[in-house]
């Protein structure tokens, strides 16, 4: 179980937090001052650590440096206030992994404790690797240096796996700007973590962004972060993307969805490697890796308009093609397998197999949400699966129906019969009473069935659902669809 330390002088905030913290699956302790923090990892080993900025006997800072030189291996989240956040950034180019801001939101607290503890799992790898012993000239031998991929990454079987694991080995110690091409929910953001955790910069912050989730009006901001005043709603200073990843790596996502004069502003800080945050006239140097990742074709793009092509050439230093799941053979059960390890750990259950029937399924279905679609079908199965292995009557009702309708093709043309085969039709469920949660079923489906058309598009899917994206944002939310 993975431990975590919160430290924080407001008790009833560090109570609230532990609970929630455990109810997830963590071993938690808590301290309430910053020596009271130090004397517990004295006394104890823990893989992280939960620290308020303000502390009543030190701060932040103090607590980072000290962690760091007797610590190295515990990463560092800084908990802190929006006067702040300014802070909170130099801390994290000291060594913490991110912060997050009070009030604390859920969701938000555990996102960021999950990949804090990912990059952790892979520096530590890092560092536990034996180091080479320095050979006279005549006796060197030659080495392979072993790459590193990010906690989520799975190293299929494949060919297609085995060169995609080649291109990040071979571009991962350049300074390249990176394209990773591929359907949604291939795993795009896992290869450029890989990237990141592999290069000379696999110690700096590695940070991600959603561009398809940005309004036209909220775009800078985020991009450039803001002075506290600078126009209506600046109640704070806020750091931007760009500065916050200054010597790491900024990942940015669905970068096709950015408007055409965003992307301008985009071209003049990437060509002058500068930034200045809107109402300020200060200009801060950048040293920052960028990778990018679409699920479009941004060669479309241009011909049609909405793709400044100069900045597609800035990005297309290197471009990485991620294979769709249905090309990747029996690295489907491989990360099936691996899929259901992290269910039994979320859920303290103990489920070993698949059926045959599943593993046909799997290998005959067509994917189209690949690796993320994958992932969502096993922590369903594994929560419905009756006794120690998964069964076809725990995998959704398309993916059942699919592989009946599959089998009933293929048996048509293996035996090309003149008369249609009849597949046994699934057993019907019993009429449901609840109306609310029959709505929520309807809704379930209908946003599947769109995203699914769209290949996974959330600005298309919301046009067509009639919504904003913010609420179709929301909504997928709700049902866990992520």
């Amino acid at each position: 179980m993975k431990r975590i330390l919160i430290i924080d002088d407001e008790v009833n905030v560090a109570l609230l937090l532990s609970k929630f913290l455990t109810r997830n699956g963590f071993d938690v302790s808590t301290a309430s001052s910053g020596t009271g923090g130090m004397e517990a990892l004295k006394n104890g080993e823990y893989q992280l650590v939960l620290c308020d900025f303000r502390l009543e006997d030190t701060d932040g800072r103090e607590m980072l440096r000290n962690i760091k030189i007797q610590y190295p291996k515990t990463g560092v989240i800084i908990i802190t206030g929006y006067s702040d956040i300014k802070m909170a950034v130099e801390l994290i180019k000291m060594g913490a992994y991110d912060y997050i801001t009070k009030p604390l939101y859920p969701d938000e607290i555990l996102n960021t404790i999950n990949k804090a503890l990912e990059t952790h799992h892979a520096l530590v790898e890092i560092d536990e690797e034996p180091q080479a012993t320095i050979l006279p000239e005549k006796t060197k031998v030659n080495t392979v240096k072993k790459t590193v991929f990010a906690a989520e990454f799975v190293t299929g079987t494949s060919r297609a796996s085995k060169e995609l694991a080649r291109q990040i080995e071979l571009v991962a110690p350049t300074n390249y700007s990176v394209i990773i091409l591929g359907e949604s929910g291939t795993g795009k953001e896992s290869v450029a973590k890989s990237i990141h955790l592999n290069s000379p910069r696999h110690n700096q912050p590695f940070i991600a962004m959603d561009c398809g989730s940005l309004t036209k009006e909220l775009a800078a901001s985020e991009f450039f972060g803001h002075e506290k005043g600078s126009f209506t709603g600046a109640l704070y200073t806020k750091i931007g993307h760009f500065e916050m990843a200054n010597g790491g790596t900024l990942f940015l996502d669905e970068v096709g969805n950015l408007s055409y004069e965003i992307q301008a502003a985009l071209l003049r800080t990437v060509q002058e490697r500068k930034v200045k945050r809107i109402g300020s006239t200060k200009e801060i140097d950048l040293d920052v890796r960028i990778i990018i990742a679409t699920n479009e074709n941004l060669q479309e793009g241009i011909q049609k308009g909405r793709f400044r092509e100069d900045l597609y050439h800035r990005f297309n230093e290197f471009s990485i093609y991620m294979p769709p799941l249905r090309e990747r053979g029996h690295d489907i059960i491989l990360l099936a397998e691996h899929f259901l390890k992290i269910a039994n750990q979320e859920l303290g259950r103990n489920v070993e197999s698949f059926s045959q029937e599943v593993v046909d399924c799997f290998m005959n279905y067509r994917w189209p949400g690949n690796i993320r679609e994958l992932k969502n079908v096993i922590r369903r199965a594994a929560l419905l699966a009756e006794g120690n292995e998964i069964t076809l009557k725990a995998l959704p009702l398309e993916m059942s129906t699919y592989k009946l309708s599959y089998e009933t093709a293929n048996h048509y043309t293996q035996h090309h019969h003149a008369t249609a085969h009849v597949a046994e039709a699934p057993e019907a469920k019993e009429p449901r009473h609840d109306l609310k949660n029959a709505a929520l079923e309807a809704e379930y489906e209908t946003i599947i069935r769109v995203l699914r058309e769209v290949n996974f598009n959330k600005t298309k899917a919301a046009e067509i659902l009639n919504i904003d994206r913010k609420t179709l944002y929301n909504k997928m939310k709700a049902i866990n669809l992520k």
